[in-house]
């Protein structure tokens, strides 16, 4: 039987996103004794354990059929393979930042300065674009501490919240790009094995769709039934049931979370009473 496998970075916060994600969607595994791959319970797939610095080459060979990996790894490793979901998680950011006590008022502050990084490839290219000349120190890990040491002038990292500059002593000066988890794809798959990744882009997407939105029901006199249909359109539309009480009316609906703050003033305006909101597992658009 035909099986796709899928790289996961082996540990850290990505990874248990990851395999929550792959949960929710219904793909069961069990790693408990921490080895490099297991075989899915329920769907024909085979979860590999890697760093995440080496999925997008292992996906590139087709050792892995799909990896799910943060952007800044493929724009770093520059790999041929086709980026075919953005995943919405593992937010976060790659930045400069130089001690905090220092002055910046552009990027022209880096000129001719040294800057740590592990993403001299990206780096590069940017400094290239804004035509400032600057030396790049490459290290693998412990960025953050390059410029107490004397090592480089500034660094260019992963940022998430900032917390860990601070702890070091930098400030953040300069987003250069935002990045999330995103899913890559061998660029030679078969069609059996494109198949089931489009079942499975299907289950996320069913997934990150329950995420967005939410479940609301409300009671609303009826003479306001007009209105409120039209603040809550629903699916298609609302489902609008009467109760026991005499001209009133249960109203449920689906709202995308975002906007719910928007329209509640809306609703109670109209008279709506014992307004309910639930989270939505999945949902099938």
């Amino acid at each position: 039987m035909t099986k796709i496998k899928i790289a996961i970075q082996k540990s850290g916060r990505l990874s248990e996103k990851s395999i929550e994600l792959l949960n929710e969607c219904g793909i069961n595994f069990s790693n408990s004794d921490r080895k490099l791959k297991a075989e899915a319970k329920n769907f024909p797939a085979e979860i590999l354990f890697l760093r995440d610095d080496d999925i997008p080459q292992y996906v590139e060979r087709g050792v892995a059929d799909l990896g799910i990996i943060g952007e800044n790894e493929v724009w770093e490793k520059d790999k041929n393979v086709n980026t075919i979901d953005a995943l919405g998680f593992a937010n976060c950011r790659l930045s400069l930042a130089i001690p905090k006590d220092e002055n910046f008022d552009s990027i022209a502050y880096f000129q001719n300065k040294k800057i740590a990084t592990s993403y001299p490839k990206i780096l590069e290219t940017y400094f290239k674009e804004n035509k400032i000349k600057v030396e790049i120190e490459e290290i693998g890990g412990s960025v953050e501490i390059a410029t107490s040491i004397g090592l480089a002038d500034g660094i260019f990292d992963i940022v998430s919240t900032g917390s860990t500059l601070l702890t070091n002593g930098l400030k953040e000066v300069q987003v250069v790009k935002k990045c999330q988890a995103v899913l890559i794809a061998n660029k030679f798959l078969n069609s059996e094995k494109t198949d089931l990744v489009n079942q499975l882009l299907f289950r996320f997407k069913t997934v990150r769709d329950g995420k967005d939105r939410k479940y609301i029901l409300l009671n609303a006199p009826n003479t306001a039934i007009s209105d409120i249909v039209k603040i809550l359109p629903g699916m298609k539309s609302p489902t609008v049931l009467p109760l026991v009480e005499t001209g009133w009316s249960s109203i449920h609906s689906v709202v995308k979370d975002n906007e719910f703050w928007d329209i509640v003033d809306q609703l109670k305006a109209l008279g709506a009473e014992g307004i309910l909101v639930t989270p939505i597992e999945k949902i099938v658009l």
